[in-house]
Parts: C-alpha cells; sequence; structure tokens
C-alpha cells in the first residue's frame, strides 16, 4: 500500500503541494489525505490541494496552487504571464489560468482566479520556476484579445522584442493584431 511519503518527491517539484488525483495516482487515497490533514502531516490549502507544511513558503505559492485548484493542471496565462514574465506595468486583480476548452471546473474556491478556457499547443508554453505558464508570444496574444489596454500591449509588444524574447518578425505581427484590435 502506498504511503503519504510516496508524494513527498512529486511534491518537491510543484513547491510542496499535491493534489488529490495526484495522491490516488499514487494509491493515496483521499480518505487518507484527510487524515493527514487532520494530524496535520499535510496542510489542506484549496479543495483537493494539500501542501506538506515541511516545504518552505515562497513568493511563487499562490501561482502554483492556481495551477493546481482546476483539478486538471491550469496554466498561468493573460495579464498574469504579461506581469510574470515582466513586460509591461500590469497589475491583475486576479490570478489569470487557463484550462482546456472541453473542461469545466466543478470545485469551490477559484475566487482569486480568472479562468479561460482554450487549448494549448505545446509551443505556447514554457515553464517559470516550475509551473506552466504561456510564452511571451501567446500572452501578448491573449491579451489583445480579451482587450488588455493597447499601450500596455503595446509596452508588453516592444519589450518581448527588446529583450530577444520574440523575434523582429514575430513583434511585427503582433503590432498589426493590436493596431486591427484597436480600430
Amino acid at each position: 500500500m502506498a504511503r503519504l511519503t510516496d508524494l513527498w518527491e512529486l511534491a518537491g517539484s510543484q513547491h510542496g503541494y499535491v493534489t488529490t488525483a495526484d495522491a490516488l495516482a499514487y494509491g493515496v487515497t483521499g480518505t487518507a489525505l484527510v487524515k493527514a490533514a487532520d494530524r496535520r502531516r499535510l496542510e489542506r490549502t484549496a479543495y483537493g490541494v494539500y501542501r506538506f507544511p515541511e516545504f518552505p513558503h515562497e513568493a511563487i505559492d499562490a501561482y502554483v496552487l492556481a495551477t493546481l485548484w482546476p483539478a486538471k493542471r491550469g496554466v498561468l496565462s493573460h495579464e498574469t504571464a504579461l506581469q510574470i514574465h515582466e513586460l509591461c506595468d500590469i497589475e491583475p486583480e486576479r490570478i489569470h489560468i487557463t484550462v482546456p476548452r472541453s473542461y469545466r471546473i466543478r470545485r469551490r474556491g477559484g475566487e482569486a482566479y480568472t479562468v479561460h478556457h482554450e487549448d494549448l499547443d505545446d509551443p505556447d508554453l514554457t515553464w517559470f520556476e516550475g509551473v506552466r505558464i504561456v510564452t511571451p508570444a501567446k500572452a501578448i496574444r491573449q491579451a489583445i484579445a480579451s482587450a488588455v489596454a493597447p499601450h500596455l500591449v503595446a509596452v508588453a509588444i516592444a519589450n518581448a522584442r527588446k529583450r530577444g524574447r520574440i523575434a523582429p518578425d514575430l513583434a511585427a505581427e503582433l503590432d498589426g493584431l493590436l493596431r486591427r484590435a484597436d480600430v
């Protein structure tokens, strides 16, 4: 029978967090998670998400939790991705995550998140400190599509190009998309 300690290595790759689905994949039941939380061996941080208290809290914890909360792994996106990639001075009121288009979240506790539904391809994805996030180019496309203030998107395009995060031809394409969307 699998034990809670079997989840320790996985938790290490997820900043100390595990989900109920992770536990089930390792043969640890939901009941065992609840009992471990009652005994303070785990902290219940959100519906279906637990944390080993031995792991230090980090600035990225809110983002890790956001990607684990939907049950099907979410991806940091839109305004949140622009902020994390440091492309413009944007302060989203909520953490933006994207889940597959066909996935419907059926759990409580998502008040801190703006959930978007979109099927993302591997070229649209990258990593930030072990957390899945859209690329700068995808974040800019999402910002244009969701009507983020044009001046912020223009700054994001310029910064991404200047820092070598997008190629000059892609920057020109994104500038064109922004101009067409701003008409």
